[in-house]
């Protein structure tokens, strides 16, 4: 079992920037990919950043060159920098975990990046 909760989420103005934080608890010892997704209204879930159990990063084309994933395995900590943000950012974001062992018709996936343990959202607002 995997608890996520992601923090950060704030109204900004476009070309601003915000920090989102995700604090992890795993109570099984499983691989594990991590990562972010967001859903925009009207909009289905969007796979946009993930690190993999070896440490690989990979991103979305729409966030790439401007967001940046990181964590920190000692505080088992998720990090999401995003800058340069535009309208179209404006979504709920999702910190989100996969067991690589149980991928099935429960995992949702987009972009590449699969999702079973999901956060409960925090809002980022982009103001023009």
């Amino acid at each position: 079992q995997v608890q996520l909760e992601e923090s950060g989420g704030d109204t900004v103005q476009a070309g601003g920037s915000l920090r989102l934080s995700c604090t992890a608890s795993v109570y099984t010892h499983t691989s594990l990919f991590m990562g972010w997704f967001r859903q925009a209204p009207g909009k289905e879930r969007e796979g946009l950043a993930g690190i993999a159990p070896d440490g690989s990063i990979s991103y979305a084309n729409s966030v790439k060159g401007r967001f940046t994933i990181s964590k920190d395995n000692a505080k088992n900590c998720l990090y999401l920098q995003m800058n340069s943000l535009k309208p179209e950012d404006t979504a709920m974001y999702y910190c989100v975990a996969d067991d690589l062992a149980l991928d099935g018709p429960d995992t949702y996936c987009s972009n590449g990046f699969c999702a079973y343990y999901w956060g409960q959202g925090t809002q980022v607002t982009v103001s023009s």
